[in-house]
């Protein structure tokens, strides 16, 4: 398997040295600098390839692997294959990132916020922190800051008065911080950074789209892409909703096992493939994220891997180390070898180590939520000391 490492450009911090440094050879990376939902020229990515792969003497080459990710616009989610413009601009990106001979595309269809947290720097008792979604803080914003209409019927009474006890106990610093956690757009959203106003007519906008309806809009955008990517020679690799159920009564398509296997069967085109991210999927105790892995596995063909910890109330989860939460990532990891196995050298599954605990001197810098340099070193070294320890018992 490819080793690969989430890179948010020349002006994040992280040098192209510090991904050879840590051990990965594939970038994964998007342009990032191009507003969602205009058009990628083949030039632009061509520039960035170039940033990356022109390789310094005496310095390990690496390549451009992995696009993550050209946004959907929003117009698609609402109106599928009615947002014509919108689905042949996301084609012609496409096209351009094939023009520069990069082939794996990890996207998501979710609406209107992409993924969420509600705290960014949660204490651990080793004191690293990580981020964390709390459901009481995502009901004290969803029900008394953003104040949606009907969201009530939502929550259980119980549920309710928590999230009351736990506003009435917040500062003005504290719905600031929440409110920014969760509207404005995290590093690497696919969606845009929204005022609570903005918020609430965003939201409207999706007040006669059900479930099934949004499915369809997905299965119509499919329908347009997958055979244009097939042709290219290019693999859609689709990200689950994160976290994998409703927010804000909002539709969601990608969060378990039959939500993948509906959308596969309704467009069969091989190109049409996940993205298999161990702890999206994971936050749901009824996803079996090993059976998962073998179920779908020849439609796997980009992986994030990482662990999310379940607490008390199982809607509550953070970010646990990698090998430290609700995910057997030794069983993980032995179902993906099996996989590559079976591939050719040029199809191999590309995996990076995802999110990351900010530790030792994380904590004295400025980072990508989600995304410190040394949280990720560790959690990448531990995923390669499991691969080589599977493949030695292969040999032997």
């Amino acid at each position: 398997m490819r080793q690969g490492w989430r890179w948010y450009g020349p002006d994040s911090g992280v040098t192209l040295d510090a991904v050879r440094q840590a051990g990965a050879t594939d970038i994964v990376t998007a342009l990032h600098q191009i507003p969602i939902g205009e058009t990628w020229t083949v030039a632009d990515v061509a520039k960035r390839k170039s940033l990356i792969e022109a390789t310094p003497e005496g310095r390990i080459p690496l390549r451009w692997s992995v696009v993550e990710s050209i946004p959907v616009a929003d117009a698609i989610k609402r109106k599928g294959a009615a947002a014509k413009q919108e689905i042949e601009c996301w084609i012609t990106s496409m096209k351009a990132v094939a023009e520069n001979d990069i082939k794996i595309i990890c996207y998501n269809f979710m609406p209107v916020v992409d993924w969420t947290r509600t705290d960014l720097d949660f204490v651990t008792p080793t004191g690293s922190t990580a981020m964390r979604f709390d459901q009481d803080r995502f009901a004290a914003f969803d029900l008394h800051i953003l104040a949606r209409p009907d969201a009530e019927r939502d929550y259980s009474d119980d549920d309710r008065q928590r999230a009351k006890t736990v506003f009435d106990q917040m500062s003005d610093s504290e719905i600031s911080d929440l409110t920014r956690n969760i509207a404005s757009a995290l590093p690497g959203s696919t969606t845009e950074s929204l005022t609570i106003e903005g918020f609430r007519e965003r939201l409207e906008l999706y007040a006669d789209i059900d479930t099934e309806r949004f499915r369809q809009n997905f299965i119509e955008f499919l329908d347009a892409v997958a055979p244009v990517a097939e042709e290219l020679g290019v693999k859609l690799a689709l990200h689950p909703d994160d976290p994998p159920r409703s927010l804000f009564g909002l539709p969601r398509v990608v969060s378990s096992a039959s939500d993948y296997a509906r959308l596969f069967e309704a467009v069969p085109v091989r190109s049409n493939g996940m993205c298999f991210c161990t702890g999206s999927l994971g936050v749901r105790a009824d996803n079996d994220v090993v059976e998962i892995a073998r179920q779908f596995a020849p439609r796997i063909y980009f992986a994030h891997l990482r662990a999310t910890k379940r607490e008390a109330d199982p809607r509550t989860f953070h970010e646990a180390a990698h090998l430290e939460g609700d995910i057997d990532m030794v069983a993980v990891l032995r179902e993906l070898l099996a996989e590559n196995g079976r591939r050719s050298e040029a199809e191999q599954i590309v995996f990076r180590p995802d999110h990351g605990q900010r530790m030792l001197s994380d904590l004295k810098e400025d980072s990508a939520p989600g995304y410190p340099a040394v949280g990720r070193l560790r959690g990448l070294a531990e995923l390669r000391g499991i691969i080589t320890a599977l493949q030695s018992q292969t040999a032997a």
